[in-house]
């Protein structure tokens, strides 16, 4: 009996081996497929959760894969990271060994995208700073008006438009001088602006924002996409 135990344990211990060096192989694939058809410069670390790995292996579909993609594989500037779950990935085996996979079926992807505020002052004209202000955001910038120069301020809030990022300010004031109240009300509106977010890999569309100390974060979420 004591054998017995010690062989089954053994055997337990093999599979288990086996199940976490083909998740290892598995993920190395599914980063290398994604990077393809997914058109990203580089290759996403990659997780495929879920235990046990084989199962999911042998059954073609994989509950939650999850990627993590730097500024560089999503084609931003510097400043931009994301992380999405690919649900139900659909991946036979058999095509993975054949080497033949023309196309990857995703039941759902969500996930979140984050740009800095570094990021998205850079995309911005002129010498922008923004920042977090309560649940939106405060515009510092030198905008050209009747002819000065000057330098405002501004608190305002932060909304979605479609694939853009819209924000509308109010109340500006000098930035650090006093500005006369005809040039802030003439200048008010050079304060706001849109940035369209560059196109997102697998199909995915913005649905949610919220604004932290380092940022803009967002949700993405995309159902039944096809990698090709």
């Amino acid at each position: 009996m004591k054998g017995l135990l010690i062989t089954v344990l053994v055997l337990l211990g093999l599979l288990v081996a086996a199940d976490r060096v083909g998740v290892v192989v598995a993920e190395d694939q599914v980063a290398a497929q994604v990077a393809q058809r997914g058109q990203l410069t580089g290759e996403p670390e990659v997780d495929i959760t879920g235990f046990p790995f084989l199962t999911q292996a042998l059954g073609g579909r994989y509950e939650d894969v999850r990627l993590a993609l730097t500024a560089d594989q999503l084609g931003l500037p510097d400043g931009g990271t994301a992380e999405v779950s690919l649900q139900g990935v659909q991946l036979p085996l058999s095509d993975v060994i054949a080497g033949d996979v023309a196309e990857i079926p995703v039941e759902h992807v969500d996930g979140r995208a984050s740009l800095s505020w570094g990021l998205l002052s850079s995309q911005l004209d002129g010498d922008t700073q923004l920042s977090r202000e309560g649940d939106g955001v405060r515009v510092t910038r030198t905008v050209e008006v009747l002819g000065q120069s000057v330098r405002l301020t501004a608190a305002g809030q932060v909304a979605l438009d479609g694939q853009d990022l819209v924000v509308t300010v109010d109340q500006a004031a000098g930035a650090g001088v006093d500005v006369p109240d005809f040039l802030l009300d003439a200048a008010q509106d050079l304060l706001d602006f849109r940035y369209t977010v560059p196109a997102l890999p697998f199909g995915l569309q913005l649905t949610g924002l919220t604004t932290t100390d380092s940022g803009v974060d967002l949700t993405v979420e995309a159902t039944d996409t096809v990698l090709r």
